[in-house]
C-alpha cells in the first residue's frame, strides 16, 4: 500500500466514517454452494454515506498484466491525502467471464479491505453450528470458483490446477469442507 506524504485528516475522517459504517448484508446466493455473500454492490451501500458525510471518496481502476487482472483501489480524502493499494487475481480461464469474474471479485475485496467492512453475520443459527476451523483465506472464493471450472476440463487439468495452487488455499478446502473437495475430484474423473 501506498500512500500521500501525509495522511492524519484521511485516518482522522476513516476512524469517523468506520465509526458509522455496519457490516454489508449478505443479500446474494452463491448458486454453486447456496450459502449468502454480500456483493459489490451491498459492500458500496454499507459505505457510501459515511465515506460522503466524512469528505471520503473511492476511485477503482482496472488493469491486465503478467500477474493477472488488478484492482487498484484508491481512498481519498478532500484535503487530497490518499491512500492506494492494488489487488491482483489470476482466472483459472482467462476469458471475458472470467476477467469480469476476478475483477467483481477484486473490487469487493479490495474496497472492503481498504474501508474495514465485514458482511452482516445475518444467521441466527450461525452461534448453534459447529465452528469453523479456521478463518476463510483472501481470495479462496475465488479460488474455489476456479478450482470448479477446472474439474470441468477433466482430472489431469484439475491436478495441474491444484498442484499449482497455494498450500493454503488447499488445506483450507479440504479441512473445511472435505466432501465439496471429493465431490469436485468425482465430476472431474467423469470428464473423457
Amino acid at each position: 500500500m501506498t500512500h500521500s506524504e501525509q495522511i492524519n485528516e484521511l485516518a482522522a475522517a476513516l476512524a469517523k466514517a468506520q465509526g458509522q459504517i455496519e457490516g454489508a448484508k449478505k443479500d446474494s446466493i452463491n448458486p454453486h454452494f447456496k450459502n449468502r455473500y454480500a456483493d459489490l454492490a451491498s459492500v458500496w451501500d454499507a459505505c457510501r454515506e459515511a465515506l460522503t458525510t466524512n469528505g471520503l471518496s473511492v476511485v477503482q481502476s482496472a488493469e491486465n498484466c503478467e500477474a493477472g487482472y488488478g484492482v487498484t483501489t484508491m481512498l481519498l480524502h478532500t484535503s487530497g491525502q490518499w491512500m492506494r493499494g492494488t489487488l491482483y487475481l489470476k482466472p483459472a480461464k482467462d476469458d471475458p467471464q472470467g476477467a469480469g469474474s476476478a475483477l467483481t471479485y477484486a473490487r469487493r475485496y479490495a474496497l472492503a479491505a481498504m474501508i474495514g467492512i465485514a458482511p452482516e453475520d445475518d444467521d441466527a443459527n450461525a452461534a448453534s453450528q459447529k465452528p469453523v476451523v479456521a478463518a476463510m483465506p483472501l481470495g479462496f472464493q475465488q479460488w474455489l470458483h476456479d478450482l470448479i471450472a477446472v474439474s470441468e476440463e477433466g482430472t489431469e487439468e484439475l491436478q495441474k490446477f491444484w498442484k499449482a495452487s497455494p498450500v493454503l488455499l488447499r488445506e483450507f478446502l479440504t479441512q473445511t469442507n472435505n466432501k465439496q473437495w471429493e465431490s469436485i475430484k468425482s465430476k472431474a474423473a467423469t470428464i473423457k
